[in-house]
């Protein structure tokens, strides 16, 4: 049992690794507005690695047909969210907050667009399958040991998140403001990118099916 839950930890702080837009997006949050800012965006991830988790264990075969009969829409939807998302990183002065209020510089809308963004993105379950299997976590789906399972998944991805927005939260002390603004702007940029890619994949497949 303590294998299967240390294995599970191991699968949260795995499925965090990858750089994808929303690890990009926590580089910005982190450095524009600080840790926590960064840690909340990143916790939107964990949420969506836990549903994910919940749909391996529970339901992979419903979760492969989804994915398979609504790939196009997934696609097409989740590259205009990630594009509008790279716009915002684009075109938004970062510090515009900071320079408008003193209060807080984070809420709730930092979590929200980072679960946005890792819901758009089909591929990100294909993940969490993989890791299941390569760790060989076998979970009986109406046994006492699932919770625990889960609960170590969003252990590992909360604790990832937690010490890479603190870092890159650090670091921003090291830049200039100039330098962090053309950081974000390269960084939006690479999102929208991204976001083009998934779009461009869906139409693909729409035009071609």
């Amino acid at each position: 049992m303590f294998e299967d839950i240390l294995k599970a930890f191991l699968i949260g702080i795995c499925a965090s690794v990858p750089l994808g837009p929303i690890a990009i997006f926590v580089i910005h949050k982190s450095l524009s507005r600080g840790h926590i800012p960064g840690f909340l965006t990143g916790l939107g991830a964990t949420f969506v690695d836990v549903v994910f988790s919940i749909f391996a264990i529970f339901s992979y075969a419903l979760a492969e047909r989804f994915i398979h009969e609504h790939e196009i829409i997934i696609l097409i939807v989740g590259g205009i969210v990630v594009i509008g998302l790279g716009s915002m990183m684009t075109f938004q002065d970062p510090f515009r907050k900071y320079k408008a209020e003193s209060g807080p510089s984070y809420s709730i809308k930092d979590f929200g667009q980072s679960v946005a963004m890792g819901l758009s993105n089909p591929g990100a379950i294909l993940v969490i399958f993989t890791l299941f299997a390569m760790f060989n976590v076998e979970v009986a789906r109406n046994n006492f040991t699932v919770m625990p399972i889960i609960l170590a998944i969003a252990a590992g991805s909360a604790a990832y998140w937690f010490f890479y927005s603190m870092l890159f939260a650090r670091l921003r002390k090291s830049f200039k403001m100039i330098t962090l603004i053309w950081i974000h702007r390269i960084s939006g940029v690479v999102v929208m990118v991204i976001g083009l890619s998934l779009l461009a994949d869906g139409m693909m497949k729409w035009l071609f099916k």
